[in-house]
């Protein structure tokens, strides 16, 4: 969620002078284009994992702090619900790393020994099933003063409760008083460090196939014991986080959680747009004068443009950061769920890197072809159908999802990964996964409806009851790290 802030109450002189601080931060970075201030050299990449913590039954587990005490790991950090937590793997070279997915593993099953010491298991799904609304409430926001604040001026801007409509398999319609249906959704974002030259293509790519990522990638078909989308959470999170009443979407007014409304040229473009649009959710200015900083030859951090910035919530976003006192740009692909294991999001990880590194070079780029609505629509039908969703690609027409990328897709995600210097013995590993996954039709949402609909049939159980033993059989299943297309079903 980013970074921390200590104060709790923000007057009309904070927002008037953070607004200008971000217009002379967006001034600042503007002139550090200009000057070639990003030294680039080799792309590295980076990932965060969000999981949920349970208990026993495989209910959700309200702990997430003490269970940070017993990881004792900064890798490790609370998410904005009680029952959430995130890691973050450094960043390496994609083309040295073939130990990400042991890493990964590793840092799992001691973030799992510490759960456990608690009385808690960590799952890695898009969303909980066994989630209930009962569980949603502001006591179980996570005890940070940044979730505090965010949920009180979400929900100034609002003036009333959110209202939540969902309909897929089964309808969802619920109202909340506070963000937290939010923390429900527990992702995976993958960072992918470009030159300020190529952000452009880069993040015209990542934009133009997120409908294919989430489609073979699905995994929250439940939420508050409702079947819904096989990727429920893209509806719930831009649902979740809206500070628009009716009458402002009426106007058109843009939402928090946006995919974007048009291919750029710039990262300029992104930071200007969410400069230009979004109001300050967090109106918190820090000391530093960044164009003092930048002319005495030093590299700003920018600050408020990093935090205004962090609470606008595209699906590929942009990021600025200083590491090491050096300025570089990420784009951040935050389409995807967690899980369902390791070997599913390293899988995932190689298909959307190799994929948006052969795109990204085109000599007549995808988005030339491709309307920007096209793209957009294709993320919201992968996100309700899944695997068999009915996509839009130039020169094809609409077909499912799962045709796409077995006939167009998987091809050029394994080139570019060649390009990036990945083995082609790595590269079959990790694309067999996606081949298989589409020939089979088994995605981890596929896979937990497929069960729970046995468990009922075959049991008798109540809704919850059988949502519990098919959160269980998951949990099983996961820790072999066997990918979901190889899962049986039942529990």
């Amino acid at each position: 969620m980013g970074k921390d802030v200590t104060r709790i109450s923000v007057s009309r002189d904070d927002r008037r002078r953070y607004r200008e601080k971000v217009h002379r931060c967006l001034d600042v970075l503007a002139r550090m284009l200009q000057e070639s201030q990003f030294e680039f050299n080799q792309p590295h990449i980076g990932l965060e994992i969000e999981l949920n913590l349970v208990d026993g039954t495989g209910d959700p587990l309200m702990r997430n702090n003490e269970v940070l005490d017993a990881i004792a790991d900064p890798a490790w950090e609370t998410e904005l619900g009680q029952f959430n937590l995130e890691i973050n793997v450094p960043p390496r070279e994609l083309g040295s790393a073939g130990e990400l997915e042991k890493e990964v593993r590793d840092n799992l099953n001691l973030a799992e020994k510490g759960a456990r010491s608690v009385g808690g298991r960590l799952v890695m799904i898009g969303i909980l099933p066994t989630l209930r609304e009962s569980d949603i409430h502001l006591g179980t926001l996570s005890h940070n003063q940044r979730y505090k604040l965010l949920n009180e001026q979400i929900f100034a801007a609002r003036g009333e409760d959110m209202h939540i409509v969902v309909d897929g398999v089964e309808r969802l319609d619920v109202y909340a008083d506070c963000i937290t249906p939010e923390a429900a959704c527990t992702s995976v974002q993958f960072h992918l460090q470009v030159s300020p030259d190529s952000f452009g293509p880069y993040w015209n790519a990542a934009q133009a196939i997120a409908g294919p990522q989430v489609a073979i990638a699905a995994n929250s078909p439940f939420l508050f014991g409702q079947e819904l989308w096989h990727e429920t959470r893209i509806t719930l999170f831009e649902q979740a986080t809206d500070t628009r009443p009716q009458e402002l979407k009426s106007q058109g007014v843009r939402p928090r959680v946006w995919f974007g409304e048009r291919w750029i040229t710039s990262v300029f473009d992104l930071f200007e747009e969410n400069t230009r649009f979004f109001p300050a959710l967090l109106p918190i200015c820090e000391d530093e004068d960044p164009e003092a900083t930048l002319t005495r030859g030093d590299i700003p951090e920018l600050g408020e443009l990093t935090l205004h910035n962090g609470t606008v919530y595209r699906w590929n976003r942009p990021v600025y950061a200083v590491v090491k006192g050096k300025p570089h740009l990420r784009v951040e692909n935050r389409v995807l769920p967690a899980g369902p294991t390791v070997a599913d999001v390293i899988a995932n990880g190689a298909f959307y890197y190799g994929l948006v590194r052969y795109l990204a070079e085109e000599d007549r780029p995808v988005w030339s072809q491709l309307p920007f609505k096209a793209a957009e629509d294709n993320l919201h039908s992968a996100a309700r159908y899944g695997i068999e969703a009915p996509l839009y690609w130039p020169g094809l027409g609409e077909l499912p999802a799962s045709e796409l990328v077995l006939r167009r897709l998987l091809p050029m995600a394994h080139e570019g990964l060649e390009r990036w210097g990945v083995s082609q013995s790595r590269r079959e590993q990790l694309l067999g996964v996606i081949e298989q996954r589409c020939r089979t039709g088994q995605t981890g949402a596929a896979w937990q409806t497929a069960t729970l609909h046995a468990i009922e049939e075959s049991s008798g159980l109540d809704r919850h009851a059988s949502l519990r033993l098919m959160t269980n059989a998951y949990i099983e299943r996961m820790h072999t790290n066997k990918p979901v297309h190889t899962w049986d079903i039942g529990p």
